[in-house]
């Protein structure tokens, strides 16, 4: 039984926005999903931002280099926290998608070893751990 884990609580897949649109281009997406181009505004929407970022890709591309960002998901755990901290080095954390953190690791460990978090997307981590690391968070 030692290699049973907790299950944590089931995180969500994606993030919720919230945008404002014109009446005519509220209109305008209607009749598309009415005459059956979209299953619902939702899917429209989804479809447009895929697109634009499509074209765009050479751009973000160059961009992740330039920045040496990390695009996708990046987990970190204790055992890669430690292991930075018995090197004796910091991590300058920089993420395009979504950073999780263990929900074990300690705000000691994790100020011993983050000099700095950048996400463009989401961060999860404890509430307690945000809030050690907030003035290292842009």
């Amino acid at each position: 039984m030692s290699n049973v884990r907790q299950l944590r609580d089931k995180q969500p897949e994606n993030e919720k926005i919230t945008i404002n649109l014109g009446f005519v281009d509220l209109g305008r997406i209607d009749l598309l999903v009415q005459e059956g181009f979209y299953s619902n505004r939702s899917d429209l929407i989804r479809t447009a931002i895929r697109n634009q970022l499509e074209s765009y890709g050479d751009v973000v591309s160059k961009s992740l280099e330039r920045h040496t960002m990390e695009l996708g998901l990046r987990d970190y755990s204790v055992d890669d926290l430690e292991a930075v901290r018995d090197a004796r080095e910091v991590l300058h954390i920089k993420v395009v998608g979504l950073a999780r953190f263990d929900p074990d690791i300690t705000p000691e460990l994790a100020l011993q070893t983050i000099a700095s978090i950048t996400v463009l997307g989401a961060l999860q981590a404890s509430a307690e751990l945000k809030k050690a690391l907030a003035d290292r968070i842009k």
